[in-house]
């Protein structure tokens, strides 16, 4: 049971919902969702407002967030990172959203803090300066020593922060649910799967001790690169709702007569920061996703300090597999190839228009077709490609759009430092290094031996899922039971593992022929006839051949 304050809490939420609703222009809302049951539409005409209709439907979304204050705010800026959920021109009114509100008082967030930690602010540190140099709608940040003499930056969450926030996530939520039942365009685009999707990334940012292992686990990646420094993180000073770090210092990349003094360019610098991102994409699988000038700092020697890891993105082997496909498809002008890696980036829906997506590729292949790798944005281009995706409703991972924000984000950055700059440039080795492993033997002979159990797994059920199919279509079910989109998956993934499976005989059938010659060459005391040609050449050759024509035909089909 809701207790009583909280049914009146939850009530009076739902009014300023309404009225934000109304006074943005978005009226009609408030009746199609049910709400002037509650609510009379008379009761909230004075939150209308005439300048409404003259604003955009973008404007007049970010009014209404802004008004509405932390929790939507912080929704519409993780709903800005996904151009395969909204269309272009909301995300470019969302990208303005701002947090800058003011500081909550001191006593407050020594409160939070001593209730945290356990201890007066006094007793943890040696000192510690009460007046916030940031402040934003979930924290604030305050400068302070540890009785060690570290100079350090404390993050303390406002309070009762985290109750506001689940309260208005739960009416999002509700609100969704009701918006699925009564609107066809709201059930069409499953809005309230889109909310629970942001609603899990805001909880995570509300949680300090997260933030605090993305900084742990790249700064153990690069504990070996003098080039990058990430902030320690002092846990006996931390939990989920403060975190006690490292204090960077250093010049800003937007300073070029500071970075001369410290001995680099704004050039280098460019290069240097790029190199580091793509390092943490396509090696750690960790990349900082909210790289703007106020979160990287310049130090001696040209040193990257990166802070605030509070937005990361991940990837998997699969996602970097499928990034590097559909880098290597859209360098290739490939639409096929461009669809293939869509499919295995994202989840299709059932009613999809193949010839529509076909079509749009192509638009999309024309644009960038022969224009100079240095002048293509890789940023635009992969978010013109997620455009197309909420376009013809393709959900995309959320990391994926992420990685496309990232991208744009540091093209931003970079463009200040050196217009000439190209982050194409330091991206493709590293798109040639991923195509390469991909075809890499031993890549192969690893995800062969990785995937062995699945493998035995689906052979082993092979004979009695055949027995369901014919007795299924002997009794004329087919139609019914097995969809057509299933029946291709199946044949897909059966053709895939036959491939695969393939592939692993011949590689132990080319290591088999190669031991058996060299050793039988060893151990030959007398001088035969065999002996006296070159088998071993011979043999390895056609074994060459052999492997070459089977990986040619698996790559062929696309199935591999």
């Amino acid at each position: 049971m809701i207790g009583i304050g909280r049914r009146i809490r939850h009530l009076q939420r739902y009014r300023d919902i309404a009225k934000a609703f109304v006074r943005n222009g978005f009226g009609f809302l408030v009746k199609e969702l049910g709400l002037t049951e509650r609510f009379p539409l008379s009761s909230l005409r004075s939150a209308d407002t005439d300048g409404a209709g003259m604003k955009t439907t973008g404007e007049r979304i970010r009014l209404f967030l802004e008004e509405l204050g932390p929790t939507f705010i912080k929704i519409g800026q993780i709903a800005s990172t996904r151009p395969d959920l909204l269309p272009a021109d909301i995300i470019a009114e969302l990208v303005k959203l701002q947090d800058n509100v003011p500081p909550i008082p001191f006593k407050d967030a020594a409160a939070v803090l001593e209730s945290e930690l356990g201890s007066s602010v006094y007793e943890l540190y040696a000192s510690f300066d009460e007046t916030p140099v940031a402040a934003a709608s979930i924290g604030q940040v305050h400068l302070a020593i540890l009785p060690n003499s570290q100079p350090v930056a404390v993050k303390i969450q406002r309070p009762h922060i985290h109750e506001q926030i689940e309260t208005d996530l739960e009416i999002l939520d509700n609100l969704a649910r009701i918006a699925e039942h009564r609107l066809e365009w709201a059930a069409k685009y499953q809005i309230r799967d889109m909310v629970a999707e942001l609603a899990h990334s805001l909880r995570a940012e509300l949680d300090y001790a997260i933030e605090g292992r993305n900084a742990e686990r790249l700064a153990r990646a690069f504990d070996r690169d003098p080039g990058i420094h990430i902030p320690s993180i002092y846990w006996d000073y931390s939990s989920r709702r403060v975190l006690t770090m490292e204090l960077m210092t250093g010049v800003k990349v937007t300073d070029p007569e500071g970075l001369a003094s410290i001995g680099t360019t704004q050039k280098k610098v460019a290069e240097r920061i790029t190199t580091v991102l793509f390092q943490q994409i396509f090696d750690v699988g960790l990349f900082h996703a909210d790289p703007h000038p106020g979160n990287i700092v310049v130090q001696r020697g040209g040193v990257i300090g990166l802070i605030d890891f509070g937005m990361v993105g991940r990837m998997t082997p699969a996602m970097k597999r499928h990034f590097g496909s559909l880098v290597i498809a859209l360098r290739r002008n490939s639409t096929n190839g461009i669809i293939r890696a869509i499919e295995a980036m994202g989840a299709l829906p059932e009613d999809i228009d193949m010839r529509q997506l076909r079509d749009d590729i192509d638009l999309l292949r024309d644009k960038y077709y022969d224009v100079p790798l240095s002048q293509i944005s890789l940023g635009e281009s992969i978010n013109d490609l997620f455009a197309v995706a909420y376009a013809h409703r393709i959900r995309i991972p959320s990391d994926f759009t992420l990685l496309g924000k990232t991208l744009l984000t540091l093209e931003g950055v970079i463009s200040t430092l050196d217009s000439t700059f190209s982050i194409v440039d330091v991206a493709e080795p590293f798109g040639r290094r991923l195509f390469f492993d991909r075809i890499d033997p031993r890549s192969f002979a690893e995800n062969a031996m990785h995937y062995a159990g699945e493998y035995v797994d689906l052979l082993a059920d092979l004979p009695e899922t055949l027995r369901d199919v014919s007795h299924v279509v002997r009794k004329g079910k087919l139609r019914q039971e097995l969809s057509v989109p299933e029946l291709d998956t199946f044949l897909k993934k059966i053709d895939r593992v036959g491939n695969r499976l393939s592939f692993s005989i011949v590689l132990l059938s080319f290591s088999i022929i190669m031991v058996g010659l060299i050793v039988g060459s060893s151990l030959g005391r007398q001088s035969t006839f065999i002996w006296q040609f070159p088998v071993i050449e011979i043999g390895f050759g056609i074994a060459a051949v052999m492997f070459l024509f089977m990986l040619y035909a698996i790559f062929r089909s696309g199935r591999f």
